[in-house]
This record gives C-alpha cells, sequence and structure tokens, in this order.
C-alpha cells in the first residue's frame, strides 16, 4: 500500500500533470434543473444536439437517457455511428443525472427507478420520477430547445432498464420509443408483472416500440426469457417489441449493442411495396450539375441506383417520394412536375445534390 502511495505521489508531481485542459464532448451541454416534485432535487442534464442544430428551425426527436453519469459518452458514440450510417435521424439526447453536492448515484438511482418500496433501502420512487419528467423536465427541454413532444424515447440499463419498461407499462402516453438494457425486472419479487397485466387489460392504443436485452450468463436469464415471451405473446395493439439474448455478455455488457440496435429498431425506417408501374415512373438516367451521371433501373429486388454497373445501391420506399439505402447514409426524395419526375435530390452524409432526368 505504502508503494502505490509513493508511485501516485510520483506521478502526480511530475511537471505538467493534471494541468492540461480535460477531454469534453463536442456538441455537447449540461444543464441543471431543481424539482419541486422530487423534493429538493437537483438533476443535472446531459444534452447532445445534432449537427444540423443551428441551421435550421425544425424540431427533433428526443432520447432520454438514464444513468448518464456512466452511459451519456457510450450513447454519443454510437448515435454518431448510427447516424454516419443513415439508420437514424438527427436527434437530441438528453442524459438525465443527479445533481447537487457530492451525488451518490447508487442510491438516488435506486430511490428514483423503482416503482415500490420493498423494504430494504429507500427506494420506491418511479412515480415521483416519472411526474418530474412529465411536468418538470419535457417542458424545460421543449420550451429551452427544439424538442419533438409527439416523439421522445426512453432507455436505460439494470435499474434504469427498470424504469423504462415502468414507464411503459405505467404511462404509455409518455414515450414512443424503448430500450430496456439487462432490465431489473425481478425487482420486489417480480411485482413488474402487475404493471405488465393491467397494461395489458387496458387495452393499450398507444403506438410504440420496445427493444430489450439480457445477457446470456446472467443469473436472472430464465426470468427474462419467461417475460419476453410473454410480451411477444400479448400482441399489444401498436406496441412492437423485440428481445434478444446476447451471447456471452454480462449485466453491463448488455449496454452497448442494446442502445446500438435499440436506437435502429425505434427509429426503424418502413419499407413500403411499389407495384412495377409506380416503380417505371423513376426509371431513366439522371445528370448533376457539376456532371456526375446515374441511372434508376429495376431488376428482381425493386429500384435500383447505380453510378456505374460496380457502384449500386438497392433503394427502399419509406413514403410519398423517398427512398433509401442501407448501406450508407443515402436518401433520395424525387421531385415531380405536372405528374412526371424530373429530378431528385440525392442526401448523402455531408452534401446534397440535384440529379436532373435527362432521358
Amino acid at each position: 500500500m505504502k508503494k502505490l502511495a509513493v508511485i501516485l505521489l510520483f506521478f502526480y508531481g511530475l511537471p505538467g500533470f493534471g494541468q492540461y485542459p480535460p477531454v469534453t464532448i463536442p456538441g455537447s451541454e449540461i444543464r441543471k434543473i431543481s424539482s419541486t416534485i422530487v423534493t429538493g432535487q437537483e438533476y443535472e442534464l446531459h444534452i447532445l444536439l445534432p449537427g444540423g442544430y443551428r441551421n435550421n428551425e425544425k424540431k427533433y426527436p428526443v432520447v432520454y437517457l438514464m444513468d448518464a453519469q456512466w452511459d451519456f459518452p457510450l450513447l454519443k458514440s454510437i448515435y454518431g455511428q448510427q447516424y454516419y450510417d443513415g439508420f437514424i435521424p438527427e436527434l437530441i439526447i438528453v442524459g438525465v443525472t443527479w445533481g447537487g453536492k457530492n451525488p451518490n448515484p447508487d442510491s438516488l438511482r435506486v430511490r428514483d427507478y423503482t416503482p415500490t418500496n420493498d423494504g430494504r433501502i429507500q427506494s420506491g420512487g418511479a412515480d415521483r420520477f416519472l411526474s418530474f419528467m412529465r411536468n418538470e423536465l419535457f417542458p424545460f427541454m421543449e420550451n429551452n430547445y427544439r424538442a419533438d413532444a409527439s416523439n421522445r424515447s426512453i432507455m436505460g440499463c439494470s435499474l434504469g432498464g427498470l424504469i423504462t419498461l415502468y414507464a411503459l407499462f405505467t404511462q404509455p402516453d409518455l414515450f414512443k420509443g424503448y430500450a430496456a438494457a439487462s432490465p431489473a425486472i425481478s425487482w420486489d419479487k417480480n411485482i413488474l408483472d402487475q404493471y405488465e397485466k393491467k397494461y395489458f387489460d387496458s387495452k393499450p392504443s398507444m403506438p410504440g416500440r420496445l427493444f430489450m436485452s439480457f445477457g446470456s450468463v446472467e443469473r436472472g436469464l430464465p426470468r427474462f426469457q419467461q417475460l419476453s415471451a410473454l410480451m411477444k405473446d400479448r400482441n399489444y395493439p401498436g406496441l412492437q417489441v423485440r428481445s434478444v439474448v446476447l451471447e456471452n455478455t454480462g449485466h453491463s455488457g448488455t449496454k452497448s449493442e442494446t442502445f446500438g440496435r435499440g436506437i435502429q429498431y425505434i427509429f426503424e425506417r418502413p419499407r413500403l411495396k411499389l407495384d412495377n408501374a409506380v416503380l417505371e415512373m423513376y426509371k431513366g438516367f439522371y445528370a448533376s450539375d457539376n456532371g456526375s451521371m446515374a441511372e434508376i433501373k429495376i431488376d428482381g429486388q425493386g429500384l435500383i441506383f447505380q453510378f456505374n454497373p460496380s457502384n449500386k445501391y438497392l433503394l427502399y420506399a419509406s413514403g410519398g417520394s423517398g427512398f433509401y439505402s442501407d448501406a450508407e447514409y443515402f436518401n433520395l426524395e424525387f421531385k415531380q412536375e405536372s405528374g412526371v419526375i424530373n429530378g431528385f435530390q440525392l442526401n448523402r452524409y455531408g452534401s446534397s445534390i440535384f440529379y436532373k432526368k435527362i432521358k
């Protein structure tokens, strides 16, 4: 122990050690709000705004992340990857954690994320916490940022996954998307089952998507598989459920894949089936002002975009005159004039080019 202390003193005593600027997360900011619902509690918000936020006036979907003190940098990185590859739209991410003097997340998350007091520790504050979100956090975000009140999602791990499922079962109008990594579904003798049954019996009509996961080496796996099978069999109106068991993965290890796959699933775009007669409208050769040429054609798979025979993209219809490829960030919006296609706007990561139809 003395050797360790000497070594630490040596390193901290080196010239310049600890004197350089700390690493920060570009594009993010910290805001603080004090709750009157969770009496006397200050919450710290880690907010990530999309790259194009300052250049337009549109509103953005919002993802609310539990346990930001641990997981905000992780979700920020995952968001960047998924957006760059074209799987998700631009988002506002709000990581929620606790402020004040020397907060203890280990105890505060038990207080805020659990639906009942199990008699052992301070717990059972989930209703107050969700009330804080509804009545204080959401208005704060929607008054100070261009946050879309009709498109909110929530995600968290362990107890953060428990509050995610509890929100779905008890207040399904709060969120449209849910991602729960290794949710603590055995809390208080599996009491979550009672909330799930009430939710099912209420014949819920709120649309939504839930992605949840569990690690294959976690002790609670049989319980997760039981709940997962039940929820899939329920066939809830409007709610789509996807659950996975992650091979050779433990409790904390489920976060990265659940947040990544979950955010993909929540914002998954449709793949509309269009008749060949409709697709025929888009066939032809197109050229941009910089001389780039492209062809739109049809094959057995559907609509194909190609710069040349070795550089082509399979396109999926997302609605209206919009198409996309899942190979990368690649979105087309066809333009019409008097009912005739006259070109398309090609949006790729970092560029937007108009191609005019030439034949």
